[in-house]
Parts: C-alpha cells; sequence; structure tokens
C-alpha cells in the first residue's frame, strides 16, 4: 500500500460512501475519529448540499475523510421500455398514494458543480463511482492535494482507473451492497460479476496501483483476507449501515438481521442498474421487468421508496445490502472500527504463526 494511503488511515478499514442519507457526517467522523476513514456520499445531493456536509464534517473532526462522486450517465435508456416500468409502477403509486417522480429530473448529479466545490476547497480524499472521470480532473485534484480512488468492477475496468491517473482502485466484488460501479452498464454481464477475492487478486496482477477491496466484508478475519489477496485496504458499507451513526433508515436498520430477510439479489427495480439489496416485494415483483434505465428508473421510484419509508414498509423500500447482512453490528462506528481492528489483529496473528496453512 501506498505511503500516500497508509498516512490516510491507521487501520486499513474505510467506510464506505452510501447515498441516500446513510453516510451523514457524523458516521464518517466517528470512523476516522477511530482510525479509519470515514466518506461523505456525494450522490443524489446538490453542490450546496454537499459542501455543507462537508463543513459539518469538519467541525466534527479534523481527521482525513473522503467525499465519493457519481459519474455522469449517458443517454442509452429506451423511452418506451421506461414507459411500460412507468405503467407497471401506476398500481405502487396508488398504493402509496403519491405520482411517481419525474424521469427527466437530470443525469448528471450535479457532477461540474459538485467537483468545482471540491477543486476550491479540497478535501483529502475523492472516490468516484460509476466511470472513470477524465485525466485532467484526477490531474486537477492531485494538484489541490486531493488522493483519487476510483471504484471498478473487472481487471479491464482497473486498467482504465491506472491509465487515467487515479491514486488507486476500489476493486468492487459482485457481493457488494448497492450499486455496482460498473463503468458501463452492459445488461448481458450484470450476472457475470467477480467475487472480492477473485477479483483483488487479478486486478493486482493487471495493475500498479493500490488495491482497495470493497464487496461483502463484514469481519476483521475477511478484511485480513482481501489484505492476504492483495488489497491496501478493505471498504465496508453494510457493516457500518447498522451502526448507531448511520443515517439509514430504522426499517432499514432492522431488516439487515430480520429473519424475514434471508437474501440478497442484484435488481434494477428502483434505479434501472444493478444494485444488491434485500430481497422484498417490491423486489420480487418489479425486478424482472425493469429496464436498463438509469437513473430514468431511480428518479420514477424516488416518491414510491421515500412513501414507503416513512410508513415504514419494508417492503416497498431499497433495501440495499451486502452479501454479508446476516453478520451486521448494531455498534457505535467508532467501536465498530476498534472491534474490526482488534479481529484483523488477531486473524493476521494467526496467519502468520502458520503460514502454509494447518498441518495433520
Amino acid at each position: 500500500m501506498s505511503s500516500a494511503l497508509t498516512d490516510l488511515l491507521p487501520h486499513p478499514i474505510v467506510q464506505a460512501p452510501m447515498a441516500g442519507g446513510v453516510s451523514v457526517p457524523r458516521l464518517a467522523a466517528a470512523v476516522s475519529e477511530a482510525g479509519g476513514l470515514g466518506f461523505l456520499a456525494a450522490g443524489y445531493k446538490t453542490a450546496d448540499g454537499m459542501y455543507q456536509e462537508i463543513k459539518q464534517l469538519r467541525s466534527l473532526t479534523q481527521r482525513p475523510f473522503g467525499v465519493n462522486l457519481f459519474m455522469p450517465q449517458p443517454e442509452y435508456a429506451d423511452p418506451a421500455a421506461v414507459d411500460v416500468y412507468a405503467h407497471q409502477l401506476a398500481g405502487e403509486a396508488a398504493w402509496y398514494e403519491t405520482e411517481l417522480g419525474d424521469r427527466d429530473s437530470g443525469r448528471d448529479d450535479g457532477y461540474d458543480a459538485k467537483l468545482a466545490v471540491l477543486l476550491d476547497n479540497p478535501v483529502p480524499v475523492v472516490s468516484f463511482h460509476f466511470g472513470v472521470p477524465g485525466a485532467d480532473v484526477l490531474e486537477s485534484l492531485r494538484r489541490a492535494g486531493t488522493f483519487t480512488l476510483v471504484t471498478a468492477t473487472t481487471p479491464d475496468e482497473a486498467l482504465a482507473v491506472e491509465r487515467a491517473g487515479a491514486d488507486a482502485v476500489i476493486a468492487q466484488g459482485v457481493e457488494a451492497g448497492g450499486h455496482q460501479g460498473t463503468h458501463r452498464d452492459n445488461p448481458e454481464a450484470e450476472c457475470a460479476g467477480l467475487g472480492v477475492l477473485a477479483l483483488v487478486s487479478q486486478i493486482r496482477e493487471t495493475v500498479g496501483i493500490p488495491v482497495v477491496a470493497a464487496g461483502g466484508i463484514m469481519r476483521g478475519g475477511q478484511i485480513a483476507a482481501v489484505l492476504a489477496a492483495g488489497a491496501g485496504a478493505a471498504q465496508l458499507g453494510t457493516a457500518f449501515l447498522a451502526t448507531h451513526e448511520s443515517g439509514a433508515n430504522a426499517v432499514h436498520k432492522q431488516a439487515l438481521t430480520n429473519p424475514l430477510f434471508t437474501r440478497t439479489e442484484l435488481t434494477r427495480a428502483f434505479s434501472g442498474r444493478p444494485a444488491r439489496g434485500l430481497v422484498n416485494r417490491f423486489l420480487r415483483e418489479h425486478g424482472p421487468y425493469a429496464p436498463a434505465a438509469y437513473p430514468e428508473v431511480h428518479h420514477l421510484t424516488a416518491p414510491l421508496r421515500k412513501k414507503a419509508a416513512a410508513s415504514g414498509d419494508a417492503q416497498g423500500m431499497a433495501l440495499w445490502a451486502g452479501q454479508g447482512h446476516r453478520q451486521a453490528r448494531e455498534l457505535p462506528a467508532g467501536q465498530l472500527v476498534e472491534v474490526l481492528a482488534a479481529e484483523l489483529e488477531a486473524a493476521s496473528t494467526a496467519l502468520s504463526a502458520h503460514p502454509k496453512g494447518p498441518t495433520r
């Protein structure tokens, strides 16, 4: 792991940026204060909303932290397919007594305005999801003193990240909760994702920049495994979703370990892009028919998801979660970092004591 990345986090633990109100300043501050790297999620926020959260976070900690941006999306959705899906969702709108959202609410997520804020008021780390920023963007951030990471889900994507000039790559395995950070949404390849251990190993043989592993990681022993596979740090999302400081809806937190929710699936039902969540009624009924249309579907379903959350209806919410969700622990975020670090140390010690594995 590069010294630049090592200097950012005493423990090789990164709190994943979770959009939609989960990665709030108090969560990022608690993680950074405990020796991990806390992250704010700028996705779905305005540039000013992002800036206000950065100011709040800076008032809570002097430790390094990161901000995550969504890359603007190309226009490739089939309008007719979106029309059909909107018709299918009419019953949901009637049930929740609301209107469907405006599918044309924007597709760049205020990217340029957010970049301008981050260049005028640099933060220690910026990461990118859903694609690779231009080399000029990455160079501008580097000149501002910002460390940059970009998500990749394949070795080829990791190579594109390195060629663009990012400081490190986030290797996101298919186990990860929430949206897969594929650079191009290819419906034909959405079930062909690699698990995090295989992905980290292959990316380490493909690029020379540091790798941060992400996907289903819930325990310190799993962090030790991805470090042994060649990662320099691990990024955990679902593990922090259940913490006290997380901004996640209480129903969402409870669902992670609720026996009613036994598994996760990748689905386009809520956003039009593959994202892993707990299987509930909405996902079962609409997932098979949702088109490849992000962010149009995201905008369409936004009022439905909001009303479901407000009424405490877990069956209509986007319950993003990784495959390890059953291992979620309801702890203060700082304490979770400490527990993970202790588990990592114990696993690393055991690995050092038996470098060739158990003997018979």
